[in-house]
């Protein structure tokens, strides 16, 4: 045999890949899911985006990626036990659903957390949105930059428009902060606000009634684990007096509500998976700059525009990203 015939066998046995047998499993990322309200479901808008957004970065759900759901189910108390168990059963990063949820992991762990839909500086949670410091970053809360949209999208189908109820949930400052930021764009557009804020369920009978003795034009729902669960109250209360709602989730609409206008969740747990991917492969939270939704969609349901009495011009169908007929 030629010493070149030789050398180029060698190295193709020296490039010959090994074996399998005795290779170390490949590894599996596990992420905590953690929210407010209900555990997050792999067949929710919100669990459904953030697997696809996973699903093109190369992980799959069962095979290299986990996830540990926890929920607290309107119970804000059981947030920094969930928190501890979430480190107990050692995941990676946590990606967390709202202010209280984003707030237990920062007091209670040192963990890597991506925190989704709040005003990080507003609420303390960052230093900054270039840097946030500690250990979270994620996609920031952009009410103010919305609310011109929502008062013009109700305008459409309430023309004589002068004053709109908010109900928020005013223990969750997250919340409030997202009120206080849409209240003052709406009164400087001209639209004044009935505030409802509600603390828990019993709160929103209340609520009901304040808008029954002073009726607004409209009624603007800001989202979380409290107003959600009450969800089809407030859906059932806008059908009993033909009042349009608008609010900040597409899901909501399918459910039953009038119409929404917010930001796209595709891309927002897109993002949400790519900042994770990041700090998966390194990158430290403190360094990882907040970032901000830049896709938004209008949602609009038919069916219940027509339940209200509502006309529904050409032209706002027009600008409707999906409409449910």
């Amino acid at each position: 045999m030629r010493r070149r015939d030789f050398l180029t066998l060698l190295g193709a046995a020296v490039a010959w890949p090994r074996p399998a047998i005795g290779q170390s499993p490949s590894q599996v990322y596990r992420v905590g899911l953690l929210s407010a309200g209900a555990p997050i479901a792999d067949n929710s808008s919100q669990g459904a985006a953030l697997i696809r957004g996973f699903t093109q970065r190369g992980y799959k759900l069962g095979r290299n990626l986990a996830f540990e759901r926890r929920g607290a189910e309107g119970h804000i108390d059981r947030l920094p036990r969930l928190v501890d168990e979430l480190a107990a059963s050692k995941v990676d990063v946590i990606v967390t659903f709202g202010y209280p949820a984003a707030l237990a992991c920062k007091q209670a762990t040192t963990l890597p957390v991506v925190v989704v839909a709040v005003d990080p500086v507003g609420t303390g949670l960052a230093e900054s949105l270039a840097r946030p410091g500690a250990n979270l970053t994620g996609i920031s809360d952009v009410s103010a930059e919305v609310t011109p949209k929502r008062m013009a999208l109700l305008k459409e189908v309430a023309p004589q428009l002068r004053r709109v109820a908010m109900l928020w949930n005013a223990n969750d400052l997250g919340m409030t902060l997202r009120y206080r930021a849409s209240e003052a764009v709406a009164e400087a557009l001209g639209i004044s606000v009935q505030p409802l804020g509600v603390r828990e369920p019993n709160d929103f009978d209340q609520a009901f009634g304040t808008m029954t003795r002073d009726m607004p034009d409209a009624i603007l729902m800001v989202t979380d684990s409290l107003t959600i669960l009450n969800r089809k109250r407030v859906f059932e209360f806008a059908a009993a007096h033909r009042l349009p709602a608008i609010y900040e989730f597409d899901f909501l609409v399918r459910e039953g509500g009038l119409m929404s206008y917010g930001p796209d969740q595709d891309e927002t747990f897109d993002r949400v998976a790519a900042l994770v991917d990041r700090i998966l492969k390194g990158a430290k939270p403190a360094e990882l700059p907040f970032e901000q939704p830049t896709r938004f969609r209008f949602v609009l349901n038919l069916r219940t525009a027509k339940s209200l009495g509502l006309a529904v011009s050409p032209r706002l169908l027009a600008q409707a990203d999906e409409v449910i007929e």
